[in-house]
């Protein structure tokens, strides 16, 4: 087993985590099986109680774990079914050690940091990354690990004292450090600068840990000069100093990456030999990305739309719909909150969208505007996609302007409500913790023959993610199919209904599941793809 593992210096958000996908890509398209590991070095147990305004979406797997939206990346650029173990953090490893220490485990030892909670991290890594993600037998070949945050971090520092232990575990020949920095530009006459990179790598070298390869972010490419410079204070050779400078798409980073030769340097620390990538899947992905063909332009109207990661899936989801249809993608994000202060903004904000999607999301705020949106795209013709609470709204929208059941809501938002067509699951009823206890991971739905689901998937029996509490009301089946809502997807036990359709629509369904999340650049998921083909479509847009 091989392990490349990337930390981050200077500040956050530098992009370890589709640097870290990147270098799995450039692994993978060279004959490797990879994996990958998340380290979260915060105190919860996972990112199912965070608000997407502070931490972005969270991202749901197979098995139900609320993890790390950097898991979607991994998922997406790898073609990995990752677990909830892929997603490392302080409140699982704690966790794990109070209980060993509760039971007796340590045999009367004063339980510490060092060893028993670094120890513990170490086995955790050995453990997950020998577990196959990609569908085939027996171990991968390489993991990929990211240690979440900042070097010099307090949170880190037990993290990165593991492994720094690790390297001498598996075998200092078997792991592979990249450090991912910042370099930047100062100044008048736009001067990089090299310092915060050389005080980063410093921090890293008291610890124990000397990268092997440095990762430096920036806007221009660093000249050899400059290579020269960082090669010389942080103890590597010039060529193990990668530019990483900024891309106009993510998908051209594995290239880049390429380009200044780091899969080849990684294959040589590691002892790897390896073929050329093949990197025409993704070149093809950026040609029709960057083309300059007529965009297919869709609104999302949501509630979380000024943090640019809260529907970090969704936007790739739809990107990758359009590179199916060899169509450009360009997205909207539209407030909601906007629709329920000004009504006559509805048409004025949407009438230039090609199609409109109303994702999931929780509490009352902004719901108004989002059946405002729903009921403009289906009187309007304009095709239309719901995910979770867009599907529950467009199921209220629906039952009050067609059923004429007047007040018609979801008990989330009004409890007391004369229709409840959206209600909390029987389950859910008695639960009084918010963490790991809602409608998590992977279900069975069957689809009914002649709609778009079914067209779309191709299949009768499809498995989707689910996050959520509140389902469709079965007390008011009978007179919402009767008013001509079309019940396409249901549980294998006919308990749930999964998906609704409008027959005399260009495009018209929501989704109780959340398919983005299983959607990839080079495997685009059906729904998607088809809900992009009807906008261009019905939009004449070739």
């Amino acid at each position: 087993m091989k392990y490349v593992i990337v930390s981050g210096g200077v500040l956050s958000g530098l992009g370890k985590g589709v640097t870290a996908s990147s270098i799995g890509v450039l692994l993978k398209s060279a004959g490797l099986r990879t994996t990958s590991i998340k380290i979260d070095p915060y105190l919860n147990s996972d990112a199912g109680t965070m608000s997407p305004f502070e931490h972005g979406e969270v991202f749901v797997l197979d098995d139900g774990g609320e993890v790390d939206l950097d898991l979607g990346n991994y998922e997406r650029f790898l073609d990995l079914n990752l677990g909830r173990d892929n997603n490392l953090t302080t409140g699982k490893i704690y966790s794990k050690v109070i209980e060993a220490e509760r039971r007796g485990d340590y045999l009367g030892k004063t339980v510490q940091v060092i060893p028993h909670v670094t120890d513990e991290i170490q086995e955790w890594i050995e453990r997950v990354a020998h577990v196959p993600a990609d569908g085939k037998e027996g171990p991968p070949d390489a993991c990929i690990i990211e240690l979440g945050g900042t070097v010099g971090d307090i949170e880190s520092a037990p993290y990165i004292e593991a492994l720094r232990q690790f390297q001498f575990r598996v075998g200092r020949k078997n792991v592979t450090f990249v450090h991912v920095s910042l370099v930047p530009v100062m100044g008048p006459v736009g001067e990089q600068k090299t310092k915060p990179t050389q005080h980063s790598v410093k921090e890293l070298q008291n610890i124990g840990i000397s990268p092997d390869l440095i990762v430096c972010r920036c806007e221009q490419p660093l000249n050899h000069d400059l290579k020269r410079k960082i090669s010389l204070f942080c103890n590597v050779p010039p060529d193990c100093v990668i530019t990483a400078q900024d891309v106009d798409t993510i998908y051209r980073l594995p290239e880049f990456l390429h380009a200044e030769g780091l899969d080849h340097r990684a294959c040589e620390l590691l002892g790897i030999w390896s073929p050329e990538p093949n990197l025409q899947p993704w070149r093809d992905i950026v040609s029709v990305v960057k083309s300059t063909r007529p965009s297919v332009k869709i609104a999302v109207v949501g509630k979380y739309v000024d943090h640019s990661d809260s529907y970090k899936s969704l936007h790739e989801a739809l990107v990758h719909g359009g590179v199916a249809n060899d169509a450009r993608v360009e997205l909207e994000y539209v407030d909601s909150e906007e629709f329920e202060k000004n009504p006559q903004l509805v048409e004025k904000r949407l009438a230039g969208a090609h199609g409109i999607l109303v994702p999931g999301g929780f509490g009352q705020r902004g719901v108004e505007g989002k059946v405002a949106a729903i009921e403009y795209a289906r009187k309007s013709q304009t095709p239309f996609f719901g995910i979770c609470l867009g599907m529950q709204v467009a199921v209220m929208e629906f039952a009050r302007h067609v059923a004429g059941l007047d007040g018609a809501n979801s008990t989330e938002f009004a409890t007391e409500c004369s229709h409840p067509v959206i209600a909390l699951m029987a389950e859910q009823r008695t639960i009084d913790d918010k963490g790991g206890t809602m409608r998590l991971g992977a279900y069975p739905c069957l689809l009914g023959e002649d709609t778009q689901a079914h067209k779309a998937y191709g299949v009768q029996e499809i498995s989707e993610r689910h996050r959520h509490r509140w389902e469709f009301n079965n007390t008011y089946r009978e007179s919402l199919e009767a008013a001509g809502l079309v019940l396409s997807g249901v549980s294998p036990d006919g308990k749930l209904v999964e998906v609704v359709e409008l027959k005399d629509h260009p495009w018209f369904l929501g989704c109780q599941f959340h398919p983005e999340f299983k959607s990839k650049p080079l495997k685009p998921h059906p729904l998607f793809v088809h809900f992009i083909r009807a906008c261009a479509e019905h939009n004449n847009l070739g």
